[in-house]
């Protein structure tokens, strides 16, 4: 496979972590990134250490002021950024450098319209990996769209979490074939890694019962580069939901940490697993069943990341077949290995001249 030209919509810590693991696989140069604030576009390859270290603790996942809609929207807009906003009111974010997020750096420019210039840049771009947590459910179908209306043909992946989203793409994917774009939706850890891994369990069974995804994340060294996830990730716990989780100050949930002693506990999360692995015709969504543990105070994995397939043999045995994914692999090893994985998956499929919506069920990464 040629050489993979690829940008990153946000630079907070699944955008970062997202530019730095691409060193380490073959075949692919960031060209682009961007984030509120400003972009940093270089066709021959970004300088990603220094991208980084200008980047680093440039992250703000309080309420914002409201964004117009050519920039990554704001807490406010329904999004928490992933990264490179300016500090809002109490929200304690490090800076560096004389300006805040992307435009710290030496390569950034200022714009008030960043995902546009991505888009301006796109004919030269083969792939583009949306970073951004989507605390407004049309948020990333909504960005999706604008580069299909710009007739962009190539691959666009999303980590993605909420369940509702994928019809959201899927009422989008003639406009999306048209363009001639390749969508890899959920392509991160849960759902993505471990989605595909419950589709490949499944094979051993005519009917699966039933499906479980249990995580376990410890995010001390990395809590400050995540805020924005660990805000998604509040929204599912019990008496939350995700308009509060976006009004939520940074005290508010600096307290809520606090309260539980810096250990958040979820279950039946509503995570696309579910309906990823009907849509591939595993079984039924409501048999997914998604929880996991958060350790925001220790980087050591509160829980063993495991998924468990249930189901009944050809030969009417009941048996269950169970993935589990080594401690010492962090987090951003098993979201954004998987994701750029999927991204080399998606740029095999786009150049074959498949395009429309794909889920990690779909389709194999590249390693």
């Amino acid at each position: 496979m040629d050489d993979i030209r690829f940008a990153v919509l946000g630079t907070g810590g699944i955008g970062r972590r997202t530019l730095e693991v691409s060193q380490h696989k073959d075949g692919l140069t960031a060209v682009a990134a961007c984030d509120r604030n400003g972009v940093a576009i270089d066709h021959d390859g970004l300088d990603v250490d220094e991208l980084l270290e200008a980047t680093e603790g440039n992250i703000a996942s309080g309420p914002a002021e409201h964004a117009s809609d050519s920039t990554p929207a704001t807490p406010t807009d329904d999004y928490a950024s992933d990264g490179g906003a300016a500090a809002v009111e109490g929200g304690g974010v490090k800076q560096h450098g004389d300006q805040s997020g992307i435009v710290a750096s030496k390569q950034g420019e200022p714009t008030e319209t960043p995902i546009d210039d991505i888009i301006a840049e796109s004919d030269a771009i083969d792939a583009v990996l949306l970073a951004l947590p989507n605390l407004e459910h049309d948020f990333i179908p909504r960005v999706a769209e604008r580069f299909a209306e710009a007739d962009y043909e190539g691959v666009m992946i999303d980590v993605l979490k909420r369940s509702r989203v994928i019809g959201m793409l899927d009422d989008r994917e003639d406009l999306l074939k048209a363009s001639g774009i390749t969508f890899v939706c959920g392509a991160g850890a849960t759902p993505g890694f471990l989605t595909g891994a419950a589709a490949l369990a499944a094979q051993s069974f005519v009917e699966v019962e039933e499906v479980e995804i249990w995580w376990g994340v410890g995010l001390k060294s990395g809590y400050e580069d995540n805020r924005g996830t660990v805000r998604e990730d509040i929204a599912h716990l019990d008496g939350y939901d995700i308009e509060r989780a976006r009004e939520m100050s940074e005290d508010e949930i600096e307290a809520l940490i606090d309260d539980h002693d810096g250990v958040l506990e979820f279950h039946d999360m509503e995570h696309a697993d579910d309906v990823l692995l009907e849509r591939a015709g595993i079984c039924d969504a409501e048999d997914v069943h998604v929880g996991g543990v958060l350790d925001v105070r220790s980087d050591q994995k509160p829980t063993t990341t495991t998924v468990s397939v249930t189901g009944t043999t050809f030969d009417g045995e009941t048996g269950t077949n169970t993935f589990e994914l080594d401690d010492a692999t962090s987090m951003e090893a098993n979201v954004n290995g998987p994701a750029l994985g999927y991204l080399k998956a998606g740029v095999r499929n786009n150049r074959a001249g498949h395009y429309g919506v794909f889920g990690p069920a779909d389709l194999m990464p590249g390693f």
